[in-house]
C-alpha cells in the first residue's frame, strides 16, 4: 500500500479541533501522523512516500453518506455498486451507507456479506444499512443481531414506512439491544396514496395529487411517542431525508424532552422548492418531495441552529428510460453524490457564511458518528486514511453527462458549483483524482 505525505494543505479536522496549516503522513491505510507544515520531511524520504501537493487546497476527512441506494443487488441497469461508489469518490466521499431496498431486499446475512465483497469493485468502503423488517414488509422484524455481526450498521425499510405501531415499537426495542439506530422514512402512506409532489396550489394546477406535510410529521410525532415509551433502552430513531419544517419542530421537541432522535436533510431539500417541478419535470420528482419555500427555509434554519444533525444525499439512481415518462408514473429519485458538496459550499459557505469546520462536520464527523463508523470522518493518528482535498473557491458546472454514476437523473444539470474535489482517498487508496 502506497505511503502518502500531503503537504501544504489547509487541514479542517473538526473532530480534533484542527482548522490550519498541517501536513499528513498516510501509511498503511492509516493516518500515521499529522504536523505543522515542513515536520514529515524526513519521515516522508524514510518511506518513501508519494508526496501530494495540496497548498490552496482544504484537506478534510473524506466525507460519509449514510443514505444511499446502490441498487445492487438486482437493478444494475440503474447503478452497481462500483459505478455508485466512483460517484461518490468524485464527490468526495469515502464512505456511504447503502439502504436496503434492493432486489431481493437486503434482509439476510448473505446479502450484507455479499455487499461489502472486494469483487463489488468498490472505490469507497460500504457499509450495509439492512431491512429493519422480512422483505421490507413491515410485518416480521429480522435478526438484528446476526446482521449487525455481518456489517449492517442501522436498519430501515426505507422506501418504506413502519407502518404498524407494535412493530415500530419492537423494533427500536430490538435494534437498541444490538445496539443499533432504526432509520424511519417518515412517511404516512395512507395520506399519500397516488400522490406525486407537495400538496398545494403548484400541485392543484398541474393537475397533480400532493402529499400534504402531515403525512411526514405525523409519523415523526408517533415514532417519538413510541421512543417515549422505551425512555431508558437506549433506543436511537433516526429521520431519514427530513423535509418539513413541522417534522423538525417534533424532532426539536423531543431532544428537549431527553429522546435519542436524530435527523438528516438532503441538499436538494434545503436548496429546491416544489417550483423546480415546472412544467412536469421528472429529475424534479422525490420522495419526500419537494416542498414550499417556508420548508426550505426550515431545513437551511435546521443546518444553521445545529437542529439537523448531518446532510446525506439520498443519491437514488434510475435509468433515462425510467424518468421519460409521465410525471405520476415515473420512480422517484435523484442522483447526488457528485454535486452535494459544491451546492453546500455554495448555498452554505459562501451565502450563508457557515465555517468550513462545520460543513466537514455536517458532511463527515457527524455522519461517522450517527452510525458509529469508528475511525472515520476524522484523520486522527491511527484513523482511516480516508480524505478528501478539495479547492474551495473554485467554481465549476456540474455536467450530468459526465456522470459516473450509471444514472444522470438529477435536477442540476448545468448549475454552477462550488469547491471542486481535486483528489479522494479511501483508506490509503487514490480513488479519484481530479486530472486523470
Amino acid at each position: 500500500m502506497t505511503t502518502l505525505l500531503i503537504r501544504g494543505g489547509h487541514l479542517v479536522d473538526p473532530s480534533a479541533g484542527v482548522d490550519a496549516n498541517r501536513d499528513l503522513l498516510l501509511k498503511d491505510g492509516r493516518v500515521a501522523a499529522v504536523e505543522p507544515p515542513g515536520k514529515l520531511t524526513a519521515a516522508a524520504k524514510q518511506t518513501s512516500a508519494e508526496v501530494v501537493d495540496a497548498a490552496g487546497f482544504v484537506v478534510a476527512p473524506g466525507l460519509v453518506d449514510i443514505h444511499v441506494h446502490l441498487r445492487e443487488p438486482g437493478q444494475g441497469y440503474k447503478e452497481t455498486i462500483a459505478t455508485g461508489t466512483a460517484a461518490a469518490a468524485a464527490g468526495g466521499f469515502t464512505t456511504v451507507c447503502a439502504m436496503p431496498n434492493t432486489h431481493p431486499v437486503n434482509d439476510s446475512v448473505e446479502i450484507t456479506r455479499w455487499m461489502q465483497s472486494a469483487d463489488r469493485g468498490p472505490s469507497a468502503r460500504v457499509f450495509p444499512i439492512a431491512a429493519a423488517t422480512r422483505g421490507s414488509m413491515g410485518e416480521a422484524l429480522t435478526e438484528y443481531g446476526s446482521l449487525k455481526a455481518a456489517g449492517a450498521v442501522a436498519v430501515s425499510d426505507d422506501g418504506k414506512p413502519i407502518l404498524s405501531e407494535a412493530i415500530m415499537h419492537q423494533a427500536l426495542a430490538a435494534a437498541a439491544r444490538a445496539g443499533i439506530p432504526v432509520i424511519q422514512h417518515a412517511e404516512d402512506t395512507r395520506l399519500t396514496g397516488g400522490c406525486s409532489m407537495n400538496a398545494g396550489a403548484l400541485a392543484f394546477r398541474l393537475g397533480l395529487r400532493g402529499m400534504p406535510v402531515a403525512a411526514e410529521s405525523g409519523l415523526v410525532e408517533r415514532d417519538i411517542r413510541l421512543l417515549a415509551e422505551l425512555r431508558g433502552a437506549r433506543a436511537h430513531l433516526h429521520v431519514a431525508h427530513l423535509s418539513t419544517g413541522a417534522a423538525l419542530d417534533a424532532v426539536r421537541k423531543a431532544r428537549r424532552n431527553g429522546l435519542h432522535v436524530t435527523c438528516e436533510v438532503a441538499p436538494h431539500h434545503f436548496v429546491l422548492t416544489e417550483q423546480a417541478v415546472g412544467e412536469y419535470n421528472t429529475n424534479a420528482k422525490m420522495n419526500p418531495p419537494l416542498r414550499a419555500e417556508s420548508d426550505r427555509r426550515a431545513m437551511l434554519e435546521g443546518l444553521l441552529d445545529g437542529s439537523i444533525d448531518c446532510i446525506a444525499t439520498d443519491h437514488a439512481p434510475h435509468a433515462t428510460h425510467e424518468k421519460e415518462q409521465e410525471f405520476e408514473r415515473a420512480p422517484n429519485g435523484i442522483t447526488g453524490l457528485e454535486s452535494a458538496l459544491g451546492l453546500t459550499l455554495d448555498l452554505l459557505h459562501r451565502k450563508h457564511k457557515v465555517s468550513l469546520s462545520r460543513l466537514i462536520t455536517l458532511l463527515s464527523t457527524q455522519p461517522a458518528s450517527l452510525l458509529s463508523l469508528r475511525g472515520r470522518g476524522s484523520l486522527g493518528t491511527g484513523s482511516f486514511a480516508d480524505v478528501v482535498i478539495f479547492d474551495p473557491k473554485a467554481e465549476w458546472v456540474f455536467r450530468a453527462a459526465k456522470t459516473r454514476s450509471k444514472s444522470a437523473n438529477t435536477p442540476f444539470d448545468g448549475w454552477n458549483m462550488l469547491g471542486r474535489v481535486q483528489m479522494t482517498i479511501s483508506e490509503g487508496r487514490v480513488v479519484y483524482r481530479a486530472d486523470a
